[in-house]
């Protein structure tokens, strides 16, 4: 969806200016070398103008190397407030961007899972990323430049007119048709920047989800087809920021020619006047040759510095939609989740993603402390639903759930989920050691902690065997590893973890004989003296358990022992078995 910018948007500028609140001092340096440029280099066409006149066409030496002194003195100063102001103009950008940008990433933390399903990870990088840059030019290269431009156009008009009305006229007569110009490429430019905005984020998310789903597009073969699109999602790409040249190429050559008018006007009137009526001075005709540029520069430089100024508000526009979206789950508890015990109850439980379809319909369901739970079904039947609500990565839209007898949203968020053990079917690791992936860079766990917790559960030796042991870089999302090398890491760092409650999102399902076997001897540790759920389409790995819950269409239809549910011919869980069975009979005679 295109978001429509506007420049003018006055709220918007003041929500980002208030950052500037916190860097008060480098704003008031950036603002002192702006009025120093200005001021600084709108002097030095009047002090050249006094040394033509009362020196060079006099053949006077006095004062002339007093002006000379002021003009190099000029000099200095200009160029001592050009450095202050590029550096604390950039230095505040920077700061305002690190600000903002620790505040994004603070808001994306704290999404629902539900939010992150629904987004591109593409443009989620380029808020956090590229746009942040666009900010930061607000600063460095945008707002103050146009201050400073415009200062200097207004000092330089002040000394012109001083000097001389009539050549200060011929100057002036030509502002407005610029001015014009400048307002329709602003126009312009404005629709562009959206545009090219907009197509930047598509590329990156369409570049991300590409290489991110390499495998899957190599497996079916797409690679041509995903090349085409990737071509038009180029072209435009091309097409949005060839219209920004197209634009620039049209404005800065007519802005080039009025100033190039005007310097001719001036040399012939101011000429003219010098020679026939000497109403004018060589020295005033120099200043004012010396002048135009100053003042007819800087607005063209403006034009150029108004496309930063637009890119930079429209990034900001597009940072604060994601500040202000609401997407967060309450975390108003106070009750600290440290010492559970891992009594569960679902107690009329209702819950839709889309509000249309229920996933989870009036559910009730109570499991025991330190007892070992099983939850099957088809696909689709809600049982993976069922933890995400006990993880708070969704709220239920009525009904409760507690553990220990109080309702979920009562425990501090994080408190609640650093107790909840959780291991899912898709493992993500991070491109770095084993040692890492399981402390998740915690300096305060040591490897000796590491290795003893792996020696327990039976995976030293497996980790032991890799190159380099714990220290074995697992390459990025852990392609270093196999699929149930990457499971086995996620049990270790689950049992590290030490939680009161464990949940294991089918976590044996397709991965290979030898890892399911360490997979089932680490599973039976670390299910020990807490309570676990455990969801699994291979009932041969629930068989032991407790209890074991059965779920269609988002609700509890069984529920017992492995040989209580077989003893009902007709049930549902019955039935999944004997499936099963005869399938993995297959399998072997095969």
């Amino acid at each position: 969806m295109k978001i429509k910018s506007n420049i003018y948007n006055v709220k918007l500028f003041r929500r980002l200016i208030l950052f500037v609140n916190k860097h008060k001092l480098i704003f008031l340096f950036s603002l002192i070398s702006v009025f120093g440029l200005s001021i600084f280099g709108a002097l030095r066409p009047l002090i050249l103008q006094k040394i033509v006149d009362e020196n060079l066409t006099q053949f006077a030496p006095e004062n002339f190397l007093t002006y000379i002194f002021i003009m190099l003195t000029l000099l200095t100063l200009e160029v001592i407030s050009n450095y202050s102001f590029i550096y604390n103009a950039g230095l505040l950008g920077q700061s305002i961007v690190y600000d903002i940008r620790i505040r994004l990433f603070e808001k994306i933390q704290n999404f629902t899972v539900e939010y992150f399903n629904k987004s591109s990870v593409g443009v989620l990088i380029t808020r956090a990323v590229s746009d942040m840059e666009r900010i930061a030019d607000i600063f460095g290269q945008g707002l103050f430049m146009i201050i400073s431009d415009l200062m200097k156009m207004l000092f330089v008009s002040i000394v012109m007119m001083t000097m001389n009305l009539k050549l200060s006229f011929i100057v002036f007569i030509s502002l407005p048709f610029i001015l014009l110009a400048t307002k329709i490429f602003q126009k312009y430019m404005k629709s562009a920047f959206d545009e090219v905005r907009s197509e930047v984020a598509n590329l990156n998310s369409f570049v991300q989800e590409r290489i991110s789903g390499m495998k899957i597009v190599k497996q079916f073969a797409r690679e041509n087809d995903e090349f085409e699109s990737f071509k038009k999602i180029n072209e435009r790409h091309k097409k949005a920021w060839l219209k920004t040249v197209w634009y620039n190429s049209i404005f800065f050559p007519v802005a080039e020619i009025f100033s190039s008018l005007t310097l001719a006007l001036v040399v012939w009137y101011g000429g003219m006047n010098t020679v026939l009526e000497n109403s004018s001075s060589i020295g005033q005709l120099t200043a004012f040759i010396m002048m135009i540029p100053m003042l007819f520069r800087p607005l063209n430089q403006i034009a150029n510095k108004f496309n930063v100024l637009l890119m930079g508000m429209v990034a900001a526009e597009r940072v604060f939609k994601i500040l202000d979206t609401n997407s967060v789950i309450s975390n108003s508890g106070k009750i600290d989740a440290s010492s559970l015990k891992g009594r569960i109850n679902y107690k009329n439980v209702l819950f839709s993603y889309d509000k249309q379809k229920i996933v989870i319909d009036n559910f009730n369901l109570s499991i025991k402390p330190g007892s070992k739970n099983a939850i099957v079904g088809t696909t689709g039947s809600g049982k993976s639903t069922l933890i995400k609500l006990l993880n708070r990565f969704y709220d239920c839209q009525s009904g409760s759930i507690l553990i220990d007898g109080v309702d979920i949203k009562e425990y501090n968020l994080q408190s609640l989920r650093k107790n909840i053990g959780f291991v899912s079917q898709e493992i993500h690791l991070f491109s770095d050691t084993i040692y890492n992936n399981i402390t998740l860079f915690n300096k305060n766990i040591s490897l000796a902690e590491v290795e003893n917790a792996a020696k327990q559960i039976g995976l030293h030796e497996f980790i032991s065997s890799l190159p380099n042991g714990y220290n074995y870089n697992v390459l990025e999302r852990g392609a270093g590893l196999s699929t149930g090398q990457r499971q086995l890491i996620s049990f270790l760092r689950v049992y590290l973890k030490n939680p009161k409650i464990l949940i294991l999102d089918e976590a044996t399902s397709s991965i290979d004989t030898l890892s399911e076997k360490l997979i089932q001897k680490a599973t039976k540790k670390i299910t020990e003296n807490r309570t676990s759920i455990i969801i699994a389409h291979r009932l041969s790995t629930i068989i032991n358990s407790d209890n074991i819950i059965v779920m269609s269409d988002g609700k509890l239809i069984e529920m017992g022992n492995h040989n209580e549910l077989l003893k009902n011919n007709d049930g549902s869980y019955s039935k999944l078995y004997r499936t099963q069975l005869r399938k993995e009979k297959i399998k072997t005679i095969v």
